[in-house]
């Protein structure tokens, strides 16, 4: 303002994504059931609250959205990806932080409970290479760019 002097600054939201995976690469996609993207596949994950850290956001997410307790020295750092987020016709700039965790080889999808106003579905995803990523209808493009970074980080220590 250059009557009082005030500088707005239009921060970027944070957020979080969860990569459940099997050990032979499947990944636990959820289908949204609310805009943006409704309809669309996404991991579980989403805005971190204040004063929350990002891996305590990743592990409420997990609970709140599909019923997954994971515990926090799980979860290993993925990376991060800007992103864009369209809510009610705001455009909102988020910086997405993702997470991985493998499931147990005993693992069943039908313990989970989905929360019906964020989760419609939930399936599992085999991932053998990064054109399988691209042809995911993902709701968000961050998604797909760590997904392929967890892949390919998976096939260099398959690898080794």
């Amino acid at each position: 303002c250059t009557d009082c002097g005030f500088d707005l600054y239009n921060n970027i939201a944070a957020s979080v994504g969860l990569i459940l995976h099997t050990a032979d690469n499947q990944i636990l996609l959820e289908k949204r059931a609310k805009e943006p993207r409704k309809g669309f596949l996404a991991l579980p994950g989403g805005f971190i609250d204040a004063d929350e850290s990002a891996e305590n956001a990743c592990v409420r997410e997990v609970q709140e959205e599909i019923g997954l307790f994971v515990n926090i020295k799980d979860i290993s750092f993925v990376g991060t990806s800007p992103n864009t987020y369209v809510f009610k016709n705001i455009t909102y700039k988020t910086c997405d932080m993702f997470f991985s965790c493998e499931l147990p080889k005993d693992f069943d999808i039908k313990q989970l409970k989905i929360q019906e106003s964020e989760v419609t579905s939930l399936d599992f995803y085999k991932i053998t290479s990064e054109k399988e990523i691209e042809n995911l209808p993902l709701a968000f493009g961050s998604a797909t760019v760590m997904l392929k970074k967890w892949f390919e980080t998976r096939k260099l220590l398959q690898n080794d």
